[in-house]
């Protein structure tokens, strides 16, 4: 396949996603990412899983004394599952991008219901690969499931460059099981699956971010029924040797 294919097929899924989570797709994940009780048994699994994937994020960026001082990049921040918290926790400067205007509005609003100082936060409408600046630490958390495996690990070598510290990713890992599951359709189940979900090997993100200088220092993998989620953090090797 030539790279202008390559090309023109990555333009093509990407403006499925954003046409996806401007429409139903937004209000699906929204009731997802909630308190409501207006949500199926599946997903108020997912809701489960993702929000100890952010709990387990949130525990260990709470160990840096310094936080408060630090830059972060909330990279596909859907709702504001990390950027809020982080504002809560006293972060000054937060970059919070998602491919969905909806999205992106419903973080500004849910921070202002939250009386979160809005000052704290910059909201862009970006995909992952449009994102520029620079920042002590970049997470991405839950969005590589809509990229297959050569363009996650592009992403992942374009975040290492907008980081000076620290990555922290999360994606659905490939194992022969999930794959099968996939194949049947029951890890992705009902209407949802409008876009198309991909399960990424372990060892082409590692390799990505090692490429970059970026060592996996730990990981955590959450479960929940018909949510997978590998969550790793990553820390840049010249900065730990400063």
């Amino acid at each position: 396949m030539t790279s202008d294919k390559v090309q023109e097929l990555k333009q093509a899924e990407k403006a499925e996603v954003a046409q996806y989570f401007n429409n139903q797709g937004f209000e699906r994940w929204n009731r997802i990412y909630s308190e409501s009780n207006d949500v199926n048994k599946v997903q108020r699994n997912i809701r489960i899983g993702h929000q100890k994937t952010v709990e387990d994020v949130l525990s260990w960026l709470k160990e840096d004394a310094n936080l408060s001082s630090k830059t972060f990049c909330d990279a596909g921040c859907g709702v504001g599952s990390i950027s809020i918290p982080l504002a809560n926790m006293g972060v000054q400067s937060i970059a919070a991008s998602d491919i969905s205007p909806a999205m992106v509005t419903e973080t500004k609003r849910r921070a202002e219901e939250a009386g979160v100082d809005l000052n704290c936060i910059t909201f862009n409408i970006s995909d992952l690969e449009n994102i520029k600046g620079s920042f002590n630490t970049v997470i991405c958390l839950d969005v590589f499931i809509h990229y297959p495996q050569i363009a996650a690990e592009e992403m992942v070598r374009h975040l290492c460059g907008l980081s000076q510290e620290r990555l922290i990713v999360s994606f659905a890992p490939y194992t022969p099981l999930l794959a099968l599951l996939k194949q049947i359709g029951q890890l992705f189940p009902g209407p949802s699956k409008t876009t198309r979900a991909y399960t990424l090997k372990e060892k082409g993100i590692v390799k990505a971010a090692r490429n970059c200088g970026f060592e996996p220092v730990r990981k955590s993998l959450n479960q929940a029924p018909f949510y997978f989620s590998q969550l790793i953090e990553f820390k840049k090797l010249d900065h730990e040797n400063q």
